[in-house]
């Protein structure tokens, strides 16, 4: 293969908002594609949108019409349609787009080698340009939400371990609701947490606490240190007035033990074969309401084969019109009805229930689903 031909090379040595033009100019010359489209989703997953311009006859648009783009994006396949080559662009089970190409006899070994290259370009690149963040927006993100956006460690992850998922709503709107999370050697830490109020200043306080537990976590320290380290911080900012709700959770990945800190609102619920249930937790103080506040962990099991839900009470919690609460009926269900999509489609489909039970509206209060498939060493 000539040096020319070297796809990683020459992405990294073409400006980060120029990426998707370097693709169409090499996929041209090298396989000889006659046309080029790089989709990518929007902020609540509803769509894929071009970056490239000039085309009369888009091929993204909304996922729920389930085109051949959105199949490929839902399933993480290569799909063959009409001629047309679909390409999933992910980077370690982040779902980033869709890469669609027109052509004759192309190699698509290679070419799935170059959509994986094109995807960790564009996600390294967003933090350069915001091109690529603007092809998702649909809409203006509020100041709250742009704080969220910017904080959140991505929106899916996959490891031979897990398969993990999350999305916030109203996308463009969130405020206190979060999720974080990180795999580092044998541990995986995943925190779902609910900032005290609403608008930029719940934005600001959950920003506050994240980055305290994120510290903590990054000088090695365990949940424990990491809620402390939040709740005296939090504390010294607000003396009491404001708090943030959280449950922290640690999985050993390698015997699938989980410690937890549940210290608010987030509640988890896991599904083992047929059987939902809650994951029964004894409730402490949230994190910020008292100065020296310390915590405790308890602790349960994951085996192979499982699934975890975690949801903020914007979820659980949400009783549009004087309804019944989501979570004790209508939410079990649609969490069910999720057992043979993968987390990343899953958290989707409940996010789409809870609108569905606000009538199509974007629901009163900010809503975090966090979705974990435990594989296990098996």
């Amino acid at each position: 293969m000539a040096a020319d031909d070297d796809f990683g090379a020459l992405l990294r040595a073409t400006a980060p908002d120029r990426l998707v033009e370097a693709a169409d100019a090499y996929l041209r010359e090298w396989y000889g594609v006659e046309r080029v489209d790089v989709l990518l989703a929007d902020y609540r997953i509803s769509g894929l949108w071009p970056v490239l311009d000039g085309h009369q006859d888009p091929v993204g648009g909304v996922l729920r019409d389930r085109g051949a783009s959105a199949r490929c994006f839902a399933g993480q396949q290569l799909i063959i349609e009409d001629g047309r080559v679909f390409l999933p662009l992910t980077v370690w089970g982040e779902r980033v787009g869709v890469l669609v190409l027109d052509g004759d006899d192309l190699d698509l070994d290679r070419l799935a080698e170059t959509a994986d290259e094109l995807a960790i370009a564009i996600r390294a690149a967003d933090r350069d340009t915001d091109r690529y963040r603007l092809a998702r927006r649909r809409d203006r993100l509020t100041m709250a939400a742009e704080m969220q956006w910017d904080l959140l460690p991505g929106r899916s992850l996959s490891h031979p371990r897990f398969e993990l998922a999350g999305q916030l709503e109203p996308a463009y709107q969130v405020a206190g609701d979060h999720f974080d999370w990180a795999v580092t050697g044998e541990k995986l830490t995943i925190t779902v947490l609910n900032g005290y109020g609403g608008g930029l200043a719940a934005s600001a306080l959950s920003g506050l606490a994240i980055n305290a537990m994120r510290n903590a976590r990054r000088s090695g320290g365990d949940i424990v240190e990491q809620a402390e380290l939040a709740s005296d911080t939090v504390f010294a900012h607000h003396g009491g007035e404001k708090h943030v709700a959280t449950l922290l959770l640690e999985a050993d990945l390698n015997t699938g033990r989980v410690r937890a800190v549940d210290a608010g609102s987030p509640r988890a619920f896991r599904i083992r074969g047929p059987k939902l249930s809650p994951i029964t937790l004894d409730q402490q103080l949230p994190l910020g309401m008292f100065g020296e506040a310390r915590y405790a962990t308890q602790s349960f099991l994951l085996e192979p084969g499982d699934r975890l839900f975690i949801v903020s009470d914007g979820v659980h919690a949400a009783a549009p019109g004087e309804r019944e609460p989501f979570g004790e009926a209508a939410m079990l269900a649609a969490v069910r009805a999720t057992r043979l999509q993968p987390p990343a489609e899953a958290v989707g489909s409940v996010m789409r229930g809870l609108q569905d039970y606000h009538d199509d509206a974007d629901p009163d209060d900010d809503a975090v689903i966090v979705c974990l498939d435990w594989h296990g060493t098996d």
